[in-house]
């Protein structure tokens, strides 16, 4: 282990310092940087047990124990699947205090690779060296979007990867437009803290990319009566995890996700599904030079019950491209799947992963979210 290291920010860390924590009263650390060496420290001195905490885009944040057993059980399949070999360069760009950035980490122990830890900011390239021969890395969709759009020229940077994972949130149809220049393989992945990131992937470029995910090796998959996911294996220790995800499960090992089931709204008696209108908001956008990002919502109705409401961030649309947005609307969704009407938020309000916290945000609206 004494020649072994990995770059964070740019620093030297050699794994035998790391394990020590030899080297606190000579390199000055900010916080994050200090949070991701403890975490280092702790694999490389055997712990067995971590805490992690749950993003709470969907609720409120808590923190579960995952084993070491499930976390090298999860490494190993990403490990495997992209031919990962000792020494391939893997770029670590995600928050390491959860679960996406945490098993970047891992991966790197398990295979060997050599890290390059930095920053989770939105155009994590510019702090890589364009020389460098990456092999494999995560982000999420707008990192992605942000490389390709100020960065272009590292376009052949990506086209040389071996694999890239893209996660934490879904890919608009204009970001799984613009991924189809890149080369190398890219993944959509499905999964959450409490499976150690991943357990199955979808193609998103190339010849097999696919409208539905792939479960991987020795990864069962059910549904509940409720027609949400469940699931068993290694990485939930080997107990049942019932998700709230609604999914069309197409094969034993292969489903289409439909979205989640309390994202569904009642409105006047017939439920819709928030994520089928939020696809068809996000393709009316396509053409569109700029989207802004935006949700669906529920909000109470005398008449309906619920009412379908649209936020949107950034400034309030002119009329008449608020009449031309819902002309673009109308082939693609039914009349009582319509947004009923639209709010606007100067910013959305993130949780610490960089998702929409809509609640929150909803809530700097004067908007109902129970």
């Amino acid at each position: 282990m004494t020649d072994k290291f990995l770059s964070l920010n740019g620093k030297k860390f050699y794994y035998d310092e790391i394990a020590s924590y030899s080297f606190r009263d000579s390199i000055p650390l900010n916080g994050y940087e200090s949070k991701t060496l403890e975490f280092c420290r702790s694999w490389l001195n055997g712990v067995q047990e971590f805490p992690i905490q749950t993003s709470g885009s969907t609720g409120v944040p808590k923190t579960i124990n995952l084993t070491r057993t499930q976390l090298e059980a999860s490494a190993r399949r990403t490990i495997k699947l992209l031919q990962l070999q000792p020494a391939d360069h893997t770029l670590v760009c995600l928050n390491t205090e959860y679960i996406a950035g945490m098993m970047m980490l891992v991966r790197g122990f398990v295979a060997d690779l050599q890290m390059n830890i930095v920053e989770p900011i939105s155009n994590p390239l510019t702090l890589v060296s364009p020389d460098e021969a990456i092999a494999f890395a995560s982000f999420v969709p707008m990192q992605l979007h942000t490389i390709l759009q100020e960065t272009p020229e590292r376009l052949e940077q990506l086209n040389r990867m071996k694999g890239i994972l893209v996660g934490g949130a879904p890919v608009t149809p204009t970001q799984q437009r613009e991924l189809l220049q890149i080369q190398a393989p890219i993944y959509h992945t499905y999964g959450m803290t409490e499976t150690c990131s991943h357990i199955a992937l979808r193609k998103l470029n190339g010849p097999n990319a696919a409208d539905y995910y792939n479960v991987l090796d020795n990864i069962q998959v059910g549904l509940d009566k409720r027609g949400c996911l469940t699931i068993k294996g290694d990485v939930t220790n080997n107990e049942l995890l019932v998700t709230n995800d609604i999914v069309e499960l197409l094969t034993p090992t292969r489903f289409r996700w439909i979205g989640r089931a309390d994202n569904t709204i009642n409105t006047g008696g017939v439920k819709v599904q928030t994520e089928k209108v939020e696809l068809a908001i996000a393709e009316a956008f396509v053409d569109n030079d700029t989207s802004p990002r935006f949700f669906i919502a529920p909000q109470p109705d005398e008449v309906l019950g619920e009412k379908i409401v649209l936020i949107m961030e950034g400034e309030k649309l002119q009329q008449e491209e608020e009449q031309q947005l819902f002309e673009r609307l109308r082939p693609l969704l039914k009349k009582f799947e319509m947004p009923k009407e639209v709010y606007y938020s100067h910013s959305f309000s993130e949780t610490a992963t960089g998702k929409i916290s809509r609640q929150r945000t909803m809530q700097k609206l004067g908007l109902r979210t129970d």
